[in-house]
């Protein structure tokens, strides 16, 4: 008898920290929800901004003599500069995050910042095709976990009808490069010759340089912002942060301290879904990858010069960050995913064939806004739609570096659409990105139709079989495959 109510007092012991019971008032977490808004996503949009500023302005130096100084354009150089960094990046991502679950956000973070900007700013000085793809592989290392683990950092503050909008802000911040980038590297490549003599910094050497001190000053100064967890957020008071914590234990039934085991990283591998997103995202990649750093390498083939190319960017990115954040605000006011993904894909496509088969420069600068503001909305619309359907933090940890990872290797693809003897008119990267666009939209329609087959098959107790035999923390460790767990389509 005393070892049966030494088991029940164990089974209660682990159960504590989920038995959570809503003690607190709508009113209350509104303004909770308002008070982390202010401080989390502005935190997050500006260390994203400067890690895709960091990682595409090669493509705005390019056309300010990066190519000729460092003989960029004899074969295929630029694009293994490309390629080196996704291929580095995709390797850090899943390691990174589960690093970062260990380990805490609120040093690792902008330790990664700070390390992508130290590498770009010493891309300043390389002088040979040899020194860039090293520059490249090191920047690949810092920037591997940082689209991850921010979405991550995220996932531990919001609820899941909460993320998508959060996620589409920080991320626009890739739009706000874009955009930001253009402007910047206009500026900076016009500043006069400086430095010692055999390191003279001048044109696109500037770019690198002052962007790269710029993101370490930020990165140095976050810690100062960024907390590890709602429990610890030194800007909540003690009520605020038993909200904070509570509301999210109640929602995802799971200890928000729990540690990354090897059970934790096959739920997140073996999830269907996330293969839907993590190929959806490797599409969607493609383009926006392959926009971001050979955008500017396209506006110049249309006959424009490197200055107005630079500078045409700036509306581009402008029209997609925009879109993107009100498709994010739309789709999480509505808690659907695919159908925005769907539609705004079939804009891309729209976009891809008019820049595949018109040759008029005005109408193809026109289907480069329906590429952009079609597909930029497709990266946190996938990565947020597997985040949404992963349960508990440890495998939420594991699905969005997991997600990224898959995706990343779209961004590897992306570096060889467009190569120096397809310009001007890159015909056969147009046609890559044209086919990838229209099977996210056949894969997004899926993923829409997988997940709601899935809830009936759930609401009509096809998987209540799953918690034959298992203890009540057991059948919380089930996580996504739990009967009672329902799929945000």
């Amino acid at each position: 008898m005393v070892d049966h109510e030494k088991v029940d007092l164990e089974k209660e012991d682990s159960k504590s920290d989920l038995d959570v019971t809503q003690d607190w008032t709508q009113a209350e977490e509104t303004a909770l929800r308002r008070k982390i808004d202010r401080r989390i996503v502005p935190l997050v949009t500006v260390l994203y901004l400067l890690c895709f500023l960091d990682r595409v302005n090669i493509g705005n130096a390019r056309i300010q003599g990066l190519s000729r100084d460092l003989d960029l354009d004899k074969g295929v150089r630029f694009n293994w500069a490309l390629s080196i960094f996704y291929i580095i990046y995709l390797l850090f991502e899943v390691p990174s995050n589960i690093v970062l679950k260990r380990i805490g956000p609120r040093f690792f973070l902008p330790l990664l910042v700070v390390g992508f900007g130290l590498v770009s700013m010493c891309t300043a000085f390389v002088t040979s095709f040899a020194g860039i793809m090293v520059a490249r592989s090191f920047l690949g290392v810092f920037e591997g976990g940082a689209m991850p683990g921010m979405a991550f950092f995220l996932s531990t503050f919001y609820r899941r009808e909460e993320l998508l909008f959060r996620i589409g802000i920080y991320v626009s911040a890739a739009s706000m490069a874009g955009a930001f980038g253009g402007l910047l590297a206009t500026g900076l490549s016009k500043i006069p010759p400086w430095g010692a003599e055999g390191h003279i910094v001048h044109e696109w050497r500037n770019i690198f340089f002052f962007e790269g001190i710029i993101t370490m000053i930020v990165g140095l100064l976050a810690p100062i912002w960024m907390p590890d967890s709602p429990e610890t957020a030194p800007f909540l008071n003690a009520r605020e942060k038993h909200i904070a914590a509570a509301r999210l234990v109640i929602e995802h039934k799971a200890n928000p301290a729990e540690h990354v085991t090897w059970q934790h990283m096959k739920r997140a591998i073996f999830c269907i879904h996330n293969y839907t997103c993590a190929l959806g995202f490797f599409l969607i990649n493609i383009t926006v990858q392959g926009l971001s750093v050979f955008m500017p390498t396209i506006l110049n083939d249309l006959g424009w010069t490197a200055i107005k190319a630079q500078l045409m960017t700036v509306p581009v990115y402008a029209a997609a960050c925009l879109v993107a954040i009100a498709i994010a605000y739309v789709s999480d006011k509505t808690k659907r995913r695919g159908v925005y993904l769907a539609s705004f894909s079939t804009l891309a496509v729209v976009g891809f064939a008019l820049l595949r088969w018109h040759t008029d420069p005005n109408i193809r600068y026109m289907a480069v806004f329906f590429v952009c503001v079609g597909a930029f909305p497709g990266g946190p619309g996938f990565l947020s739609w597997a985040i949404n359907n992963s349960a508990g933090p440890a495998v939420r940890a594991v699905s969005s570096g997991y997600v990224v990872t898959l995706g990343t290797v779209g961004g590897i693809v992306a570096t060889w659409t467009y190569t120096k003897n397809d310009a001007p008119k890159y015909p056969t990267g147009h046609t890559i990105n044209l086919c990838g666009q229209i099977c996210v939209v056949i894969l997004s329609i899926w993923g829409i139709l997988y997940c709601k087959w899935e809830n009936r098959q759930r609401a009509a107790g096809k998987r209540d079989r799953r918690l034959d035999g298992l203890s009540p923390q057991q059948e919380m460790d089930l996580g996504y495959r739990h009967p009672n767990f329902r799929y945000m389509a």
